[in-house]
């Protein structure tokens, strides 16, 4: 199936995007491309992931709660501890609740989104 577009950004509310810019760059290895209060954004150079800052602000609830996840990122990892380690050490944390058994991790970035460590196959 041939698409008629390709996707250049996605954008993350959350209440500090220029921490949340840092921590996925770190995570990503992708550099910071632009931070400020309202808004930041982080790059590999051909994809870009933006950070806007919305006023009332309320994380996501996981895995269930008032506020619903609304997205998750997934992210491919070489070895789930040492990602699990390096997310926790920029900011992350891992919730109680862990569906994937030994395939992914769930993490909660510093704004509370889940996303998940996936190993690689």
């Amino acid at each position: 199936m041939t698409g008629f577009a390709s996707l250049i950004m996605v954008n993350i509310d959350c209440a500090e995007p220029p921490v949340l810019a840092s921590f996925y760059a770190e995570v990503m290895g992708w550099e910071v491309t632009h931070s400020q209060a309202e808004y930041a954004m982080i790059s590999d150079g051909t994809t870009s992931i933006g950070f806007g800052q919305l006023e009332h602000y309320a994380a996501p609830t996981w895995p269930e709660g008032p506020t619903p996840k609304q997205f998750h990122l997934d992210f491919y990892v070489d070895d789930l501890a040492e990602a699990e380690e390096r997310a926790v050490k920029l900011g992350a944390t891992r919730p109680d609740f862990q569906p994937g058994g030994e395939r992914y991790t769930v993490l909660l970035d510093p704004a509370g989104h889940p996303f998940c460590a996936c190993l690689r196959s």
